[in-house]
Order: C-alpha cells, then sequence, then structure tokens
C-alpha cells in the first residue's frame, strides 16, 4: 500500500500540475475519480495486470473508458501510466490528486457517520464547528450507520473525532475493569 502511495505521488502532482497550469482541477478530478472507480473493477483488473495484454491494448482500453470528453493532456496522462504500467496506481493517484486539490482550495472533506439522520441544522453546526477548527471550508458528507448505536464519528482527513455511543461504552467498560 505503501509502495502504490510512494509510487502515485510524482504522476498524481505532474497531474495536478498540469490541471492548474490549464485551470481545469475539476475535470481532472472528475476523470480521476472516475478512471480510480472503474481500475478498481475485478475485470478491469484483471486486464491490467495481465502480462500477456501489450501496452497498446491497455491503452486503447483506457481510451474507451474514458470516452470522448478527456483532453489531449488527459489521454497523455493515461497513455504514460499505461506505458509505464502504473494504470493499477490509478486509486492511489487520485487520492493524492484530491489532497492536492483541497489543499490547493483551501477546504477540507469531512466524513460524518451518524446512527442517525442529521437535520440541515445539526450539520451546519457540524459545518461552523469544523471549519473554526481547520481553518478552511468544509465539505461535508454524511452517512448513517446504525451500528454505531448513537452518536457521531467525524472523519477530516487524518483526524478522527469519535463521539459514537459504542466507542463511550467500551471506554465505560475498561473503566470499570
Amino acid at each position: 500500500m505503501s509502495e502504490a502511495i510512494t509510487i502515485a505521488r510524482p504522476y498524481a502532482q505532474a497531474a495536478f500540475d498540469e490541471a492548474q497550469k490549464l485551470n481545469a482541477l475539476k475535470a481532472w478530478s472528475d476523470l480521476l475519480l472516475s478512471l480510480a472507480e472503474l481500475v478498481n473493477q475485478t475485470e478491469v483488473q484483471a486486464v491490467i495486470s495481465n502480462p500477456r495484454v501489450s501496452r497498446a491494448q491497455l491503452f486503447g482500453l483506457m481510451e474507451a473508458l474514458m470516452g470522448t470528453t478527456a483532453s489531449v493532456q488527459q489521454r497523455n496522462f493515461v497513455h504514460v501510466l499505461a506505458e509505464n504500467q502504473r494504470l493499477s496506481v490509478l486509486p492511489e493517484i487520485a487520492a493524492t490528486f484530491e489532497a492536492l486539490k483541497a489543499e490547493a482550495e483551501k477546504t477540507v472533506n469531512v466524513v460524518v457517520d451518524s446512527a442517525f439522520e442529521l437535520s440541515a441544522t445539526q450539520q451546519e453546526k457540524i459545518i461552523a464547528s469544523m471549519k473554526k477548527r481547520m481553518g478552511r471550508e468544509v465539505r461535508l458528507t454524511c452517512n448513517v450507520k446504525k451500528d454505531l448505536l448513537g452518536g457521531v464519528v467525524i472523519r477530516a482527513g487524518d483526524k478522527v473525532i469519535d463521539g459514537s455511543a459504542r466507542t463511550r461504552l467500551g471506554e465505560m467498560a475498561v473503566a470499570l475493569a
């Protein structure tokens, strides 16, 4: 895993630099995220990891997956990935690209896992609190996870705030033991 991230970092940086130069961060982000999702599919993984498939065939596959909306620079980027047998690290490239994009845009993606549906007011409070804490604009994603029993778990980058009932019960059990 860490090897894949190490391999992906320079590719993500190159894609980010090109996207910034062209003022096309969203287009590059959309492309990389969709290709990363496609590369994670079992059938595509089988093809890209097969040594019998030529690099030209790999690029042909990626051309078909990209469709007609990709720019010349994006096609060249994917061609370089195919040529260097780096298509399998597209998920890591996309994740690193997203981190670079968030840094440039001064945003942070916050994921809230909750045992129940959060109201608009609760979401606004979380956004305001995280904006103050992180000093960045917040993009909030909320998920309902019934196994939490109650409370919320908030993830922002590498920070985790665990206020779930499950964690609280576990802490009480340890304290009582």
